[in-house]
């Protein structure tokens, strides 16, 4: 790879990072200034969570299809400056007591309508970096540092609440997206846009294109598949299992917090692997045995008892090694994405996807909700840690289950291709 792609992949991932950090630092951040400073309750900080959360399943397919006529590094700068200026101005006017609760519904809003930009662009942004060969060792490193904000934000928004001040935290979040800009902007090199006709389709048409495209194409369409079954199963589990630790095994809120937290650490894990595991034993291998290994581990949580040391022994490597496995997945199967897909369609496939996934997550925690109350805590979680190990059962019979370790071949093979 040429040393000026080299300081454009250095300059992306610094952005990418930092631009994670204060995402990850804000979602504790704000919240935490609406309880403190707002003094509002707890049904009005889940509106406020939701708001914040809204803009995924509302805007990610028009997001993608709007980011594929555009260079990424553009939509980038342009969202970091956007979050700047918005929390910024919440910094502002909650220092001076002119914040209310409606004003930072809006914020929060704004801020992650722009985030869903960032992110879009910033996945579509690498395969405009990198070779096809490089592709899987990129994402580990660039899912590396999401995991490490993932781990450290919150705990650092947290900090900068209790050691400063909300309005000073919220400040502190804004920073971390102006040094974002500032990285991002520092990318050189140049970006091959589609050309756009005199008439451009409209938006509708795109996001057509992307979901005819993700659909036609069988390895993106099994991974749609796959992240729907393993979405929907997973917030089950997640709602029960949030219910199950503390009131079936007694664990305080401390434990709790520390049980969950052991996925940070394999997700910095697994991200460090997948930068060498599918290159030895072939991406479709990789991606089913650690999806089986990761979804499967749930399983043996309804069978704990008590809050003792070995129960939350096995709590801790449950949740490490599910960290791991769903790390390998994310990387080798975005990597796999970005291979397979052409250049001006990279936003919309990667938008389509996550729609599809993110779509049946509340349909998902309704149903684990149902189980919990209808068939007891124990069963229900065991019947939605079951239900997980659909998603390893749909790969493992899709041609995904065959790729082998040289990406190339998709490449060449992708529309478009010379």
């Amino acid at each position: 790879m040429p040393s000026t792609s080299n300081k454009d992949f250095r300059w992306l991932w610094l952005g990418q990072t930092v631009s994670q950090l204060g995402e990850q630092t804000s979602l504790v951040v704000l919240p935490l200034f609406a309880v403190l400073t707002l003094d509002i309750g707890a049904g009005q900080l889940g509106v406020l969570r939701a708001v914040e959360q809204a803009p995924i399943l509302l805007l990610s397919l028009l997001v993608g299809a709007w980011v594929d006529g555009w260079r990424t590094r553009t939509v980038m700068v342009v969202a970091d400056v956007g979050r700047t200026l918005v929390l910024g101005v919440a910094a502002v006017a909650g220092s001076l007591n002119w914040l209310g609760l409606h004003a930072l519904f809006v914020l929060v809003f704004v801020a992650g309508v722009l985030s869903v930009f960032f992110d879009v662009a910033y996945q579509a942004s690498l395969v405009r970096l990198v070779t096809s060969d490089q592709l899987v060792r990129g994402n580990s490193v660039l899912e590396g540092s999401r995991s490490a904000a993932q781990i450290g934000g919150p705990a650092l928004g947290g900090a900068l609440v209790t050691l400063l001040s909300a309005p000073v935290a919220v400040a502190s979040s804004a920073l971390f997206f102006a040094l974002s800009f500032l990285s991002v902007r520092r990318i050189r090199r140049t970006e091959s846009v589609p050309e756009r006709s005199e008439r451009s389709p409209r938006v509708g048409r795109r996001i057509h294109e992307g979901l005819r495209f993700v659909v036609g194409e069988s390895l993106l369409r099994t991974v749609c598949f796959a992240a729907a079954a393993f979405q929907f199963f997973f917030a089950a589990m997640m709602t029960v299992y949030l219910l199950f630790l503390p009131r079936e095994l007694h664990l305080s809120g401390t434990a709790v917090g520390l049980a969950l937290a052991a996925t940070g650490p394999g997700a910095l894990v697994g991200a460090l692997l997948a930068a060498r595991l599918p290159g030895r034993f072939g991406c479709g291998r990789v991606i089913v045995v650690a999806a089986a290994l990761g979804d499967g581990a749930f399983a043996c949580v309804p069978a704990l008892h008590g809050s003792t040391a070995m129960t939350m022994a096995v709590l801790l490597a449950v949740n490490f090694v599910f960290g791991i496995a769903g790390q390998l997945v994310n990387v080798t199967v975005m990597a796999v994405r970005q291979a397979v897909t052409p250049d001006g369609l990279q936003g919309r496939a990667a938008a389509t996807i996550t729609f599809v996934g993110m779509g049946l997550s509340p349909l998902g925690s309704l149903f684990g909700g149902f189980l919990a109350q209808e068939w007891g805590l124990q069963t229900g979680l065991l019947v939605s840690a079951v239900g997980m190990v659909l998603s390893p059962v749909v790969l493992a019979l899709s041609p995904l289950a065959r790729l082998g370790r040289d990406l190339d071949a998709l490449v060449r093979d992708r529309p478009g291709a010379e």
